[in-house]
Parts: structure tokens; C-alpha cells; sequence
């Protein structure tokens, strides 16, 4: 199964109260998701957007997963080889940040398989608009 999904990330404050918003779309349906976190920062609700949508599948599933967060798509497309390599140390020898999220990332990408796509966030992208409008949302029902 072919399944588009649109992902993006909040924080009022950084760290501060955050929200995620993901719209998932697939042989004609759609389907919204959010939540929220009243302590964390913009790149762990990045994260937890993708989390959330690909955990709801409910099958192995070809994936094609659009964020504006350059974290997000360099990290699963770039550094985590070298991570993995470097027993999770990033390229200063520091452990790397969010860890937990990463590795729930990394399983969810043994289960679908996953294409990442950057696009500019805040750029007239209607998905992309939509998933910070459900974001907003999830900051605000806190």
C-alpha cells in the first residue's frame, strides 16, 4: 500500500509547550492526526509527527513522508549510518540528542518503507500549512 504523508512541528517556546500535526493520505482517504507535549522542543514534535503517522499504520506500507525539518530528513537520510557506526555519538563524540526518538524512528523504518522528502516549510505547501494549523491546535487545547 502507497501512502503520502505530511508531518510538522510546533513549540511556543523553545523548549516550551509543543504540538505536532500529520496528514496521512492514501487511495483516496485522509486522515488527520495531532498531539501534544507541555515541556519539549520543536525537533522532538518534528519527530513525534512522524512517530505518530507511521506508527498508524497498520500494515508494512510504502512511504512517502514530506517535512519541512531538515533535522528530521538529514538525520534518517544522512547521519544515522555514522550514529550507528559511532555507537549513537555524533561527529563531536557527544551523544546524540533524542536518541529515544531516532530509534523509535530507525524500527518504524524496518517495518515501511520510507522516502523522505524536505520542502521549505511556511512556503504556500497546502499540506504543510495544514499540519502546523493542527499543531497550533494541539499547543492551544493544553
Amino acid at each position: 500500500m502507497k501512502v503520502e504523508i505530511f508531518c510538522d512541528g510546533a513549540c511556543s517556546g523553545n523548549p516550551g509547550p509543543g504540538g505536532f500535526g500529520c496528514v496521512l493520505r492514501s487511495g483516496g482517504k485522509e486522515k488527520e492526526l495531532s498531539g501534544s507535549d507541555p515541556h519539549t522542543t520543536n525537533n522532538r514534535m518534528e519527530m513525534m509527527a512522524a512517530i505518530t503517522a507511521l506508527e498508524s499504520l497498520k500494515r508494512p506500507c510504502e512511504v512517502v513522508l514530506t517535512t519541512d525539518s531538515q533535522y528530521l530528513v538529514k538525520g534518517m537520510t544522512e547521519w544515522m549510518d555514522g550514529w550507528l557506526k559511532r555507537g549513537w555519538k555524533n561527529s563531536k563524540k557527544e551523544a546524540v540528542l533524542n536518541r529515544d526518538l531516532w530509534e523509535r524512528l530507525l524500527e518504524l523504518t524496518r517495518v515501511h518503507r520510507v522516502q523522505w522528502v524536505w520542502i521549505r516549510g511556511h512556503n504556500g505547501h497546502a499540506e504543510n500549512e495544514r499540519c502546523d494549523e493542527l499543531a497550533r491546535q494541539a499547543i492551544s487545547r493544553m
